[in-house]
């Protein structure tokens, strides 16, 4: 009897929730996905709460994915990432073709994390998941580079970043990131052609120009940096590209300007008359 006493007073406690959707009402489903969704930009808190809700009563993926997205919102990184996990594993077992997707967003939020490794290990699922596109496996392979720049691995991140150029060349963050290695492993060539095609894909991204400029003045193209660096100082002022940008202006000034010679010691001679 105090068994059912304690059941009938633990439910009676439970947040009420909306009844979920049929499981086979997908209609239903992306709805309360949708609210769920729209609830994390704009409460995290409620958002974790009604995910969790939701999950309880038989949400599933979705009511996962949602849960992810309200830990994103409040930077819960780490258990952003094992929601995500756990979505792609039930999205596996469901033969859902967003295992891969899972599998991404489990990897990108391990690398805000700082978990690079855990990164690395999410990524490689992504790209072995059935059924990830092209797209999908370029966006992987950039920020598999990402998580092996964080562990030392320049040689892997760029096998990984030459794989994702081929596979989404429009991306402007891949060339970004390649340029950016480039400058790193001292290859200026490598890094302005890179670099140009990122401006050319996002020629109002101030992390974008800020590289430009700084692979313009490490090429001798003073003029071309400091073009660029007012550029950047005109697109985000408070930005840090748009402070990194001013300093560096600062110093443009002070290389291309010479110092002011000083005057010639008077000399010891006497003046002639």
């Amino acid at each position: 009897m105090n068994l059912i006493l304690l059941a009938i007073a633990v439910q009676a406690a439970a947040p009420e929730l909306p009844p979920a959707p049929p499981a086979a009402d997908a209609a239903g489903r992306e709805a309360r996905f949708r609210e769920c969704a729209q609830l994390a930009r704009t409460d995290a808190d409620r958002a974790v709460d009604f995910a969790n809700g939701w999950r309880l009563q038989g949400g599933g993926i979705e009511a996962r994915q949602c849960l992810g997205l309200a830990y994103v919102a409040q930077e819960r990184w780490a258990p952003a990432a094992t929601v995500y996990e756990q979505a792609a594993q039930d999205a596996i077992a469901a033969r859902d073709a967003r295992a891969g997707d899972f599998w991404a967003q489990a990897g990108n939020a391990w690398l805000a994390a700082g978990e690079p490794t855990r990164a690395i290990q999410a990524l490689d699922s992504a790209l072995a998941a059935p059924g990830s596109s092209d797209e999908l496996k370029g966006e992987v392979h950039i920020d598999r580079a990402r998580a092996l720049v964080a562990l030392g691995n320049a040689a892997g991140a760029r096998d990984d970043l030459d794989q994702a150029l081929r596979l989404v060349p429009a991306d402007p963050f891949g060339w970004y990131l390649s340029a950016a290695l480039a400058r790193r492993s001292g290859d200026l060539a490598r890094a302005g052609t890179d670099i140009a095609r990122a401006m050319e894909l996002a020629p109002d991204d101030p992390n974008v120009v800020l590289l430009a400029g700084t692979v313009a003045g490490l090429n001798g193209n003073m003029a071309e940096a400091e073009r660029l660096y007012r550029r950047v100082v005109e697109l985000a002022p408070e930005s840090e590209a748009g402070r990194a940008a001013a300093a560096s202006l600062a110093t443009v000034r002070e290389i291309e300007v010479p110092p002011t010679p000083a005057p010639p010691p008077p000399s010891s001679a006497p003046q002639s008359r």
